[in-house]
């Protein structure tokens, strides 16, 4: 940590840090949970379950502005310095991250409606498995954060081409689907527009990992190959 001039100073930035990384986990953890939830409500039709996903977005929402407040307040108020600062840098932008994260779990829910109707579609049984590992990556990657832990947020970014080829798998099964029957290209239209939801969660799960190896080592990871920068 930084030297300050007084340890009560330490102590009190120390307390600011950690509180900036349990909202960061705090957010993750509910950005997991509405995936899961929306995925879920896919799977069985429940379009109720699915309205209250959309609506408990706005918690991910208010946490992302409390998020921001102290990270902005921190940097005015302590003056952090070089890994310290990346840190908190690192807490501002990976807020707005995973409150992306939770607009994908949104854009899935709405789906479940327009869906709720349809009869059995066999690409859907490779959603959860695809939603799995995406989930997962954003739990590591945020641990890592917590952590600091460069190695971590590396192996995050591995995994990657694990959701890509699970896209890409979908995408042909949900093609040849349409191909079979046109009845079929409105809900599978629907369920690419969640494979590609899910590819995107697993992308902003990478940023987020480029971000943490740079708060905790001062260098820019190694660029991933295939991968172009987020919009």
């Amino acid at each position: 940590m930084q030297q300050q001039a007084s340890g009560h100073t330490i102590k009190a930035f120390d307390e600011d840090i950690e509180r900036l990384r349990a909202l960061i986990s705090e957010m993750g953890g509910l950005a997991e949970h509405s995936i899961g939830e929306a995925m879920r409500c896919l799977v069985q039709r429940d379009v109720d379950g699915a309205s209250k996903v959309i609506l408990d977005d706005k918690k991910l929402d208010l946490l992302e502005i409390e998020t921001e407040r102290r990270a902005v307040q921190l940097i005015a108020l302590r003056a952090p310095m070089a890994g310290d600062l990346r840190d908190v840098v690192a807490a501002l932008k990976i807020s707005g991250v995973v409150e992306r994260i939770g607009d994908y779990a949104k854009n899935i829910a709405k789906r479940v409606p327009m869906l709720e109707t349809a009869g059995k579609i066999e690409p859907l049984s490779l959603l959860p498995e695809m939603a799995r590992i995406a989930t997962s990556m954003v739990h590591d990657v945020l641990d890592a954060f917590v952590e600091r832990d460069a190695p971590a947020a590396v192996r995050v970014c591995e995994r990657d081409q694990a959701v890509d080829d699970f896209y890409d798998s979908i995408f042909r099964a949900l093609l040849t689907h349409m191909m079979e029957n046109p009845h079929n290209i409105g809900q599978s239209a629907h369920l690419l527009f969640v494979a590609k939801n899910l590819e995107r969660v697993g992308d902003h799960a990478t940023n987020i990992a480029e971000m943490v190896y740079y708060a905790a080592t001062g260098e820019h990871m190694a660029d991933r190959p295939g991968k172009s920068a987020m919009p």
